[in-house]
């Protein structure tokens, strides 16, 4: 029987494949070993430090304190713990040179500049509101003739659209007429000016009925009743609605046509959410359309919805455009752009409005100081009131942006790695709050300063050798600093709790050792265990409790203690909203009666009245007002 060998023949394919895995993994080891603080040698990492933890550098997620091999792939696990720098942050990761060539580590400088940024919208062609006219009958008549017989002709301001017969007409035609005939007749100047005040009141009738001036002439000049009146278009455009036909009869009211002008009309586009901070009234807008190839057509934002569509999630524009030569049909899409800059306090910044007075009504109507609107006569508005930067104006500082590849996003926050400048190689992670996104860069709200280096290329893999090192990533956001807090808070809130079930009982002695309780509570928070904007706010917050707590067990008798108790509420209600509670909830009570109807607040652990301003005479006294859970306040 022939006996198999101990070490499996392989192919030179799978020979290739070891050998690149191996190679792969001496780079990964080396990248690890120039990541750290110290660079390590063969003998360095033979006589490793006890404490240094080793990884696979094909798996990390293996650990184990001291040399040895990994149970996956059975490779050599490599330092990562070993000689850490001292000096280096928790977020903070130092590299060789070789290991940031290795890496294509890259950086890009934080710059304060305007952030441009272009919106691609889609809309449609739609009439202008504004000049679309209903012509309707203002008298009761028969249509004996319509020389408008279909929708789409288009007519102009004066043409005949209707010849229309109405009894009523023809009656005030008749006045008139009368009318003038008593004015030429000889008789007393007080008869004559009668009789032309009469006349008068005949043709203010006849043009009520919608005669117009150049009729009302012809029918004296004829001083013959005409049985028919023809209606006149009062504007031009297109007829797009013919609701009427010969022979029909109507009433005073009735509609009969609408017309539209089409010298002006409204491109509605549609906004997402995210480009609101770029939009503004009166803000320019390009766009083309497919029956157009090239050419580009330009109007301004006349509205911005103030309601969101829940259903598209976007924000509905209206831009307002001239139509001259009627080549914007309604109905045609469009293809909308438009080109703003941000600035750092997030006004938009038009060169072309610096210092302007614009319309509120029709931003087509730009001035260069106040006055008045050319169409609707109402007071021009500056510039700086729709959201504009004016020409003096401290707003105008451009914003800080840094490259959109910088930040590393996760849900609702962006971790940035910025470059050491007083320590080559050192990079470390810093939360920061982003503003909207201008094109390939990013608005930044707050975290970082103008000159600062930030990593653009390579970050993903500095993120990963921090996760390696078991140091704090991107992928995990940091414990609220407050909560390192809470466990050492929750013997003084137990104290408190103490202090209102003895006196909700009648119990003064019990409430005094509570009070006592409460005071070697606060002295055992350890200072030194809180952050630095937690230490201030805790700071600030321990006086007014110490003193409570102090008062309340100097009070020497149950009525001084029940007195004392606001305070000792009020300092501890505090520090619960501030910093929150490990286990458990908190509720609010208030009694109205205390304190000659004053009122005043107290917290308890559980629901249910426990009025320990007036014990067992009013135990049940008392509403709950507010339930405080163990979240933290940011």
């Amino acid at each position: 029987m022939t006996q198999r060998p101990l070490i499996p023949r392989l192919t030179r394919g799978q020979w290739l494949a070891l050998l690149a895995m191996l190679v792969l993994a001496a780079a990964l080891g080396a990248l690890l070993r120039g990541g750290g603080s110290s660079v390590h040698t063969q003998g360095q990492t033979a006589v490793a430090d006890a404490e240094t933890w080793y990884t696979c550098s094909m798996h990390p997620q293996i650990r184990q304190r001291g040399p040895g091999k990994c149970p996956i792939c059975g490779m050599d696990l490599i330092p990562v713990g070993g000689g850490e720098d001292d000096s280096l942050g928790p977020r903070e990761l130092k590299l060789s040179p070789r290991a940031e060539k290795l890496a294509e580590v890259a950086t890009a400088p934080v710059e304060r500049r305007f952030a441009a940024r272009t919106l691609r919208l889609v809309g449609h062609v739609e009439y202008d509101e504004t000049r679309i006219r209903r012509i309707s009958a203002w008298v009761p008549g028969r249509l004996d003739r319509l020389y408008v017989d279909y929708t789409g002709i288009r007519v102009e301001k004066g043409d005949h659209l209707v010849d229309l017969y109405s009894p009523s007409l023809i009656a005030a035609q008749e006045e008139l007429l009368q009318a003038l005939a008593a004015a030429r007749v000889e008789q007393p100047a007080e008869m004559r000016r009668r009789a032309e005040e009469t006349a008068r009141a005949a043709r203010d009738k006849l043009a009520l009925l919608g005669l117009g001036d150049a009729q009302i002439s012809a029918l004296e000049k004829r001083q013959a009743v005409d049985d028919h009146i023809t209606i006149l278009a009062p504007v031009g455009g297109i007829v797009i609605h013919k609701n009427a036909v010969e022979g029909s009869y109507v009433d005073t009211g009735s509609p009969i046509y609408t017309i539209a002008d089409l010298s002006q009309v409204w491109v509605n586009l549609q906004a997402y959410e995210a480009d609101l901070p770029w939009l503004r009234y009166g803000e320019p807008v390009d766009f083309e359309t497919e029956a157009h190839p090239g050419e580009v057509f330009r109007g301004r934002i006349i509205f911005v919805d103030p309601v969101l569509d829940e259903a598209t999630r976007t924000v509905r524009l209206r831009v307002n455009v001239d139509n001259p030569d009627g080549r914007l049909k309604p109905g045609m899409y469009v293809h909308g752009r438009v080109q703003a800059q941000l600035t750092a306090s997030g006004r938009i910044y038009d060169a072309d409005l610096l210092g302007k007075w614009i319309s509120p009504m029709h931003p087509e109507v730009i001035k260069d100081g106040p006055g008045t609107c050319d169409v609707c006569g109402m007071p021009l508005v500056p510039v700086e009131s729709l959201g504009y930067v004016g020409e003096a104006s401290a707003a105008a500082k451009p914003p800080l942006v840094i490259p959109a590849t910088a930040p590393l996003l996760t849900g609702r926050r962006a971790v940035v790695y910025v470059a050491d400048p007083d320590r080559p190689g050192v990079y470390a992670g810093r939360e920061v709050v982003l503003g909207p996104r201008a094109g390939d860069d990013y608005v930044v709200e707050s975290g970082l300063a103008e000159g600062e280096r930030v990593v653009v290329r390579g970050n993903f893999k500095i993120d990963s050798a921090l996760q390696i090192l078991a140091k704090p990533s991107m992928m995990s956001a940091p414990t609220p600093p407050a909560t390192r807090l809470q466990q050492q808070l929750e013997p003084v809130y137990r104290s408190y709790l103490d202090v209102q079930a003895a006196l909700s009982h009648d119990d003064g002695p019990r409430a005094t050792a509570a009070a006592g309780r409460l005071s070697a509570g606060l002295d055992g928070v350890d200072m030194a265990s809180l952050e630095p904007d937690v230490h201030g706010a805790w700071m600030a917050l321990l006086a007014p409790l110490r003193a409570a707590a102090t008062r309340m067990a100097d009070a020497g008798d149950i009525a001084a203690e029940r007195a004392a108790l606001p305070e000792l509420t009020a300092a501890t209600l505090a520090v619960a909203k501030r910093f929150g509670r490990a286990h458990g909830q908190l509720f609010v009570y208030h009694c109205p009666m205390a304190f000659d109807n004053t009122g005043a607040d107290w917290l308890q652990e559980k629901k249910g009245t426990e009025n320990p301003y007036f014990g067992a005479s009013m135990f049940t006294c008392g509403t709950l007002e507010a339930t405080l859970g163990g979240e933290v306040t940011p």
